[in-house]
């Protein structure tokens, strides 16, 4: 991709962490995401569309942007953050277009899974 490709789009989403190997292992079992460390306190991660970041160095924001990930199987990836050591700050609801939930990862980063089946 060119530097003219990515001109005014989202790029990149940092968060802050507490532990750095625990964040890996939520986000590497729920969503499958692959991550590269950059030091003890900071890691990088893939989504396969987007990429972001871990880091020590900035507090933990709940919701600050929210961060909406689409899911297909709505109640299998709730049931993976459980079993992860997520928590779900906000029961799923119906909108307009769908279904989502909210849940704070083990850093207390709260996230948002939608879908719309």
């Amino acid at each position: 991709m060119t530097p003219r490709d990515h001109d005014r789009q989202v790029d990149y989403l940092e968060f802050g962490a507490t532990d750095i190997g625990r964040t890996k292992q939520f986000y590497q079992q729920v969503f499958g995401w692959q991550f590269e460390d950059y030091g003890p306190d900071y890691t990088s991660f893939r989504d396969g569309r987007l990429s972001g970041g871990f880091t020590k160095d900035a507090p933990v924001r709940p919701a600050n942007p929210l961060v909406v990930i689409y899911a297909s199987q709505l109640e299998a990836i709730e049931a993976k953050i459980k079993q992860a050591g997520g928590k779900i700050v906000r029961q799923t609801y119906a909108f307009p277009g769908g279904r989502r939930f909210h849940f704070s990862d083990p850093c207390g980063n709260e996230l948002a899974v939608w879908t719309d089946r």
